[in-house]
């Protein structure tokens, strides 16, 4: 089983950013990982239900994350997959060639991050927490909030690629996932309560492009959007160079 657990950004101004995402989502503080220092990165961690989004911004040179801005600018960088069992996938994955790029095994966490170039779109990681409810890199105070707040949901996350039916096999490949069609996308792999939908790329790059989020107060997110200056549609805000989409919880 895999779900989503954690989405990340990277992006220019963290504080900035921080700020206009904490107004957006009516979030509470972040926590700060003082752990990505080893990738030469600063970030953000706020609490989304039992979820969490992450905004980073390199600090240093060289770094993956600054050639991602260089590149393609802000935008959907990584996504942390929670499996419930992690030497299967391990196993997988490497019996595919699958490279990682940086492995961690703690008492109360266990993660892989798997090479962009092999697997394609993004850096994907795959984390199993000890207990499956805790979430080191959230922080040792985050809590689920009460009420509509603590069941939002990060339910679906959308990859572009010049030719997302090859991607989305490869993906179902590394993940261990079936593919479905729908409406939305060209190809479809179901997750534990969410999705991950594979698009046409409209710029010929492949990436993150997008985020569906449950959300308790959903004309508020959208006024919110409006009154920081984020593009807002009907249903959807154009924030940190993602199409965020919103429905109620």
């Amino acid at each position: 089983m895999l779900r989503i657990r954690q989405i990340v950004f990277v992006v220019r101004d963290l504080a900035a950013s921080s700020a206009r995402l904490s107004a957006l989502l009516d979030l509470d503080a972040p926590y700060r990982d003082p752990g990505v220092a080893e990738f030469g990165l600063d970030n953000a961690v706020f609490a989304f239900g039992d979820q969490f989004v992450e905004l980073i911004s390199p600090v240093r040179a060289g770094t993956a994350a600054g050639r991602h801005l260089e590149r393609r600018g802000e935008g959907g960088y990584m996504l942390i997959l929670q499996t419930d069992d992690f030497d299967r996938d391990r196993e997988r994955v490497r019996a595919l060639g699958v490279r990682t790029v940086w492995e961690k095994e703690l008492p109360d966490i266990r993660a892989m991050h798997l090479h962009p170039k092999d697997i394609g779109g993004a850096i994907v990681s795959i984390d199993q927490p000890v207990p499956a409810a805790s979430w080191r890199w959230g922080g040792p105070d985050w809590k689920v909030a009460g009420g509509a707040r603590g069941r939002q949901r990060v339910v679906g996350v959308t990859l572009e690629s010049p030719d997302p039916s090859a991607m989305a096999m490869r993906w179902s490949q590394v993940l261990g996932l079936d593919r479905a069609r729908t409406e939305e996308s060209e190809a479809a792999l179901p997750l534990h309560e969410g999705r991950l939908d594979f698009v046409p790329s409209r710029s010929g790059a492949e990436g993150i492009c997008g985020f569906e989020l449950a959300v308790a107060d959903r004309e508020g997110v959208l006024g919110a959007a409006r009154a920081q200056r984020f593009a807002a549609s009907t249903g959807a805000v154009e924030a940190f160079g993602a199409r965020i989409e919103l429905r109620a919880v």
